[in-house]
């Protein structure tokens, strides 16, 4: 069985430090070969592409812009009459792709606005959201850069996220019908919504383009107290052939460093890297 490949976020680690490309070196120092980011949009590609290069690291994922964050923006994919928005956010997601050699970009649906239900909006937002991802898999396609959609858990972390269920998910893909767009299962959100991981990751095991991993309830260490028994997890996906990258996306509990003891401990019972 091949072994995983973890890829540090460094929106979640190595936040000690305050410039993403300082986070690219520590990254690179403590044994990663692969990073991820949410929004790097506050820093200049350039720079990030040069640390990149000099250092070796692949840039594994990236996110759309998230839209008017004071407005309450988390996402435009979703959200019926920012189509225009939404996509002029994901030619600048192609932009810094390309800069950094990213081949993977996580497609944001959004949150369902305030003072509304699912039950009153949904059917609108979905279908905003299939011709949207439509448009980005047409664009994604041309650039060899793979779109990922990622239910986001509506009980702990934002309770008003449209995309929420690895099922609701992929119900949409179904409806893209196109093999540029994807499931980005964040392990974390799935076990809070849906809970029986084994079978949901087998079930949509085939969809999956990228995976997020950190412990329930409080999102810290894949190795910390929690309900997740990841060493059971990680085996599985080793089963299941993953090829992709795993993203390491979690808060540490204490500083970065001292919380990469798990990953360590992996790397060194499989002789290797990330």
């Amino acid at each position: 069985m091949a072994s995983l490949r973890f890829c540090a976020n460094i929106s979640w680690l190595f936040t000690e430090l305050p410039e993403f490309s300082e986070r690219l070196r520590a990254a690179a120092r403590a044994g990663f070969q692969a990073v991820e980011a949410a929004w790097l949009y506050g820093s200049e590609p350039r720079e990030l592409q040069k640390v990149r290069e000099e250092i070796g690291l692949q840039v594994a994922l990236i996110n759309t812009p998230p839209g008017d964050v004071k407005n309450g923006e988390l996402g435009l994919g979703a959200v019926p009459g920012r189509e225009q928005d939404f996509r002029e956010g994901l030619a600048q997601a192609v932009q810094y792709a390309k800069a950094l050699d990213c081949k993977r970009i996580h497609v944001m649906a959004g949150r369902v606005p305030a003072g509304a239900k699912l039950s009153e909006v949904g059917v609108e937002m979905e279908a905003t959201f299939v011709q949207n991802l439509k448009h980005a898999a047409d664009v994604l396609s041309k650039e060899g850069i793979m779109g990922l959609i990622e239910p986001i858990n509506t009980r702990i972390t934002d309770p008003q996220y449209f995309l929420n269920s690895p099922h609701q998910a992929a119900a949409i893909l179904e409806k893209v019908d196109h093999p540029n767009i994807k499931l980005q299962m964040d392990i974390f959100h799935w076990q809070i919504m849906d809970g029986n991981l084994t079978q949901n990751i087998r079930r949509y095991f085939p969809l999956i383009g990228h995976i997020q991993v950190a412990q329930v309830p409080d999102r810290h260490e894949p190795d910390s107290p929690g309900e997740i028994d990841f060493p059971y997890i990680f085996k599985l996906l080793e089963e299941l052939g993953y090829q992709g990258y795993v993203g390491c996306e979690y808060k540490p509990q204490s500083s970065t460093e001292e919380g990469l003891a798990w990953v360590k401990k992996y790397w060194e019972s499989k002789h290797c890297q990330v």
